[in-house]
């Protein structure tokens, strides 16, 4: 394979582009585990089984939170058993996951449903790729993960209207079942087949430089290498608690609010498909601005994106509390698409900008678990408030608190020395 031939530099193409174009597929495959995807299933739950927004708002949440508890001991494992073999592995368990949904009877298996999904699709094919790329980069780590991010945004784009037309046509239970095979014939032989976990391994270094007889030196090569933080050197440091409570709020805010929003955008006297359609507006939107924003943070202290990211957040909040016509929601799903190009890339780049790749997959797995747990709370309290005042005005003047929060706390966080 061309993968396994030591190329010293030499090749014309530097095979960590391969390596950020697998990834892109691991970022569009963890869809099915996503919440803009499971979000199309929900009413169908709610219709099927009987039961209340906010009873299947909770088994998510709780669903979530133990996969979020269970995802360190991924960061663990990629640690020592390296990218290639635990995302492969991820993939073929998110397809077992997914013929798990397809059977649903009850609450106990919509539980074990949500978990399984939300722990090897949002949780462990976003967290391996988000360590195996920084690997790979370093001078161009910015511009990399922005490229990487495209299949997070193609699929966050394309499944709401593609689940939404595919159980229109075979059901929901077929459409679990799609899914999984998609996932057992597409992405798990690639993942095998392409990954590998460090630029050593086929004979190269991080960005494509090449060894001395590229004319790099000693030196050059010395400055370029980074210190690499442990997990327990990392909790030492003021920035790593106060960034932390940043990458929770998106999780917190953005799930809660795409969960329920077949539900907000109805309340507000406006189609299902409308609410497809932000969704789908949201990704299109926040492709381009990941770029802008790659090649931002490798030239502005990261924390200073950061802060830009919450401003966005704010503004597209009180957007959404306003809209009452497809106007205002076409100018919310634009705004929020700007969000999620700035958090795309800023919540992928902070760590190992601040603490380094060599211990990434235990720090990123604390952040990752932090960001399931938050997307796990995120439900519950629309459902909740949805329920006692019939509406979601309440529960989004509360969720603005969190961004302003966190706000604030970016601008506290200079990288730690």
């Amino acid at each position: 394979m061309w993968a396994d031939k030591p190329k010293n530099g030499a090749g014309p193409i530097f095979y960590g582009w391969a390596i950020v174009a697998l990834s892109a597929l691991s970022m569009f495959f963890s869809g099915p585990g996503q919440t803009y995807s499971i979000s199309i299933f929900i009413d169908y739950y709610i219709q099927d089984f009987s039961y209340s927004r906010s009873f299947v708002s909770g088994i998510y949440s709780v669903g979530t939170l133990a996969a979020g508890i269970t995802l360190f001991f991924v960061g663990r494992a990629i640690d020592r058993l390296g990218q290639r073999l635990v995302m492969g592995a991820a993939g073929i368990l998110l397809a077992l996951a997914c013929i798990w949904n397809a059977f649903l009877t009850g609450a106990v298996m919509m539980f074990i449903g949500f978990f399984a999904i939300r722990l090897f699709g949002q949780g462990s094919l976003t967290l391996v790729p988000n360590t195996l790329v920084p690997q790979w980069f370093v001078q161009k780590r910015g511009r990399a993960l922005s490229v990487m991010a495209i299949g997070g945004f193609v699929g966050a784009a394309a499944l709401p209207p593609l689940n939404t037309w595919l159980i229109h046509m075979v059901g929901w239970r077929d459409t679990w079942l799609i899914w999984a095979g998609l996932l057992l014939m597409v992405f798990v032989p690639l993942a095998f087949l392409v990954v590998r976990n460090q630029p050593q391994d086929v004979g190269e270094e991080p960005d494509g430089r090449g060894s001395r007889a590229h004319g790099e030196t000693r030196t050059q090569r010395k400055a370029m290498q980074e210190k690499s933080w442990t997990l327990q050197e990392a909790r030492k440091t003021r920035a790593f608690w106060l960034i932390l409570f940043c990458v929770s709020v998106p999780a917190i805010v953005n799930t809660g609010v795409t969960f329920h929003l077949v539900s907000i955008v109805e309340g507000k006297g406006l189609s299902i498909s409308l609410a497809a359609l932000i969704l789908s507006l949201m990704a299109f939107i926040g492709f381009p601005v990941t770029f802008a924003v790659g090649y931002l943070v490798d030239r502005v202290a990261v924390h200073y994106v950061l802060a830009m990211t919450f401003g966005v957040h704010i503004v597209s909040l009180l957007v959404l509390l306003a809209i009452n016509s497809w106007t205002g929601a076409i100018i919310f799903g634009v705004l929020w698409g700007i969000a999620h190009g700035f958090e795309r890339i800023v919540l992928s780049i902070v760590w190992p900008n601040y603490f380094g790749p060599r211990h990434l997959g235990s720090i990123k797995s604390i952040a990752q678990t932090v960001m399931v747990i938050g997307s796990a709370l995120g439900p519950l309290p629309f459902g909740i408030f949805y329920d006692w005042f019939n509406n979601y005005t309440a529960i989004l003047w509360l969720m603005m608190l969190l961004p302003a929060t966190a706000l604030v706390f970016a601008l506290l966080s200079p990288k730690p020395s």
